[in-house]
């Protein structure tokens, strides 16, 4: 299952269903463009994914979560008429770009991403956004916007377009723009089309030309930074936030987030403990359980999600908990639980899409194919992301059929599809890329991603993707340092151990090989349709050879 992500940090999710809504207000000489940015993750055979950490959470980010990019129409224009016809519009121009699966491949990317960008912006041109559909938040008052709490409790997209009317009438009203700013990183995040963020991006940057230094800006530009995998960048804005009010509960989570995937898990956890001493709730429990994760601590980490959930009365907020707690479920091999917990999750609301994947997921891992691929195709049907795509494909490549070999094809140009289009927006997808081509695609561009993040961060998740790409690529001995440095904090990661163990096995030492490909299946023996069978395999061998 993908990693329980911080790119796509939780915060308040809110409901995926609703329309989406067109650019924020308008001043003279701006237009808005809607060019994609990234985040997200893909898998390779361990089904591992993004940046390493958890569900989309209420309001925010991981992973996972989709509204189209907005045009311009010249006024101040309505609200798009239908999620679905500007949802599918989207998947629709994905799917005939990536249409002939792996001839996709010899396609230039650079060039498709702006054919898809185009594409997928084209048919929003000539909507607006900014009429109030009459649900979810009411209309802002000119003193005061709304504030995120107010977006998080709300319809996301209604009170975008309250905001987007209130700053039409008061565009001088710095507090207005940062919360736009944030709902347009939220919108992205939480509805898996991370198009958004250049709107956001502009709105921040409104907010502090007209007053410098505001801490809701600020803690707006760290979560789209982290959004955007800038962790450097993300930890630089928090503490400017936090330098303006200690006490910002955003800017705190995104410190924490940005400390997890700059791989600093010491400093994180000091981070974790000053955001619950100063503002203790789900955002900050739910990262506080997943630092805990990380070095091994399982039980804390239940125990402090469990402290969340009874802590959760918003129908986002007991998704985003109880789907964390399926996560943490799945990843020791508890299916039944984890399926429980995304029952759970799915009733709270019904369309959250992290608890729907790893619902799937669990599915396959206690042996339900059928309905696993069932989950997963309706998923990508409307939200084509890099690690439910990937996950799809090695389902149908399992089953191993001509026709299901061609299908898993196509689910893996889409996820090329995907990463060129965030790259034509500025994002940095080189882990994504790093982790699905390793298994499905370009072994020499595998290893440049890999290189190329591990340059930016030392997180376990990048050692892990830079000792598998340096794996398929024959240099096993260079990849074996990167393998032990993957599963030296005790994060209890079945691909991980999987990883390492083919590696040490590749290298020569069998007693190391036997050790933890037999770890990986004891944890998680459906961590991965092609990766558990391939463990298998090579620990029945091994066992022979004794």
């Amino acid at each position: 299952m993908p990693p329980r992500t911080t790119d796509s940090t939780p915060e308040r999710r809110d409901d995926d269903r609703v329309p989406s809504t067109g650019p924020e207000p308008e001043t003279a000489g701006e237009r808005e463009g809607g060019a994609a940015a990234g985040a997200g993750a893909g898998s390779g055979k361990g089904g591992d994914g993004a940046s390493g950490a958890r569900p989309a959470e209420p309001g925010a980010g991981h992973t996972a979560p989709t509204p189209s990019p907005a045009g311009e129409n010249g006024d101040e224009g309505g609200e798009r008429g239908e999620d679905g016809d500007d949802t599918d519009q989207r998947v629709a121009a994905m799917r005939r770009a990536a249409d002939g699966g792996r001839r996709w491949r010899a396609l230039h990317l650079a060039g498709c991403a702006v054919l898809l960008a185009v594409a997928v912006t084209g048919g929003a041109v000539a909507v607006g956004g900014g009429q109030d559909g009459g649900t979810g938040v009411d209309a802002v008052s000119a003193a005061g916007a709304l504030s995120p709490g107010d977006l998080a409790r709300g319809d996301l997209d209604a009170g975008i377009a309250s905001l987007q009317k209130h700053l039409r009438a008061q565009p001088r009203d710095f507090g207005g723009w940062s919360t736009l700013g944030v709902a347009y990183v939220e919108q992205a995040r939480t509805k898996g089309d991370p198009s958004r963020y250049p709107q956001a991006e502009r709105a921040l940057r409104r907010s502090l030309d007209l007053e410098p230094g505001n801490d809701q800006a600020l803690a707006g530009q760290a979560a789209l930074a982290a959004a955007r995998h800038d962790f450097p960048g993300a930890l630089s804005h928090a503490d400017r936030a936090l330098k303006q009010n200690p006490y910002n509960e955003r800017a705190l989570c995104t410190r924490i987030d940005a400390l997890v995937e700059l791989g600093r898990y010491g400093d994180a956890a000091k981070a974790a403990d000053t955001a619950d001493d100063r503002r203790p709730g789900v955002p900050v429990f739910t990262r506080y359980a997943y630092v805990h994760e990380l070095r091994g601590d399982v039980r804390t980490a239940r125990s402090v999600l469990e402290r969340a959930l009874g802590s959760a009365s918003a129908p986002a907020d007991i998704a985003y908990v109880t789907t964390s707690l399926g996560q943490l479920a799945w990843n020791q091999g508890e299916y039944k639980t984890a399926l429980g917990h995304y029952a759970r999750a799915l009733a709270a609301d019904d369309a959250y899409l992290p608890a729907l994947e790893g619902r799937a997921r669990a599915q396959a891992a206690s042996g339900d194919r059928a309905a696993a691929v069932t989950g997963l195709e309706q998923v990508v049907a409307r939200f084509p992301l890099p690690g439910p795509l990937v996950a799809l494909g090695e389902l149908y490549e399992d089953r191993g059929a001509d026709g299901d070999r061609a299908k898993a094809g196509d689910q893996y140009a889409l996820v090329d599809a995907w990463t060129a289009l965030a790259r034509a927006g500025g994002a940095n997808t080189d882990l994504e890329t790093a982790l699905a081509a390793a298994d499905h695609g370009d072994k020499d561009e595998a290893l440049r991603s890999a290189r190329a993040e591990w340059d930016r961060r030392h997180s376990v998740h990048t050692a892990d993707a830079l000792a598998w790409a340096l794996h398929v690529n024959g240099r096993d001995e260079e990849a074996l340092p990167y393998a032990r440095r993957a599963t030296a904090t005790g994060y209890r990661n079945a691909v991980f151990l999987y990883h390492r163990g083919v590696i040490e096995r590749a290298t020569g030492d069998e007693r190391g090989a036997r050790t933890h490909l037999k770890a990986a299946l004891d944890l998680n023996p459906g961590f991965s349709p092609l990766g558990a069978r391939e463990a298998r395999t090579a620990l029945k061998d091994l066992e022979g050879n004794r």
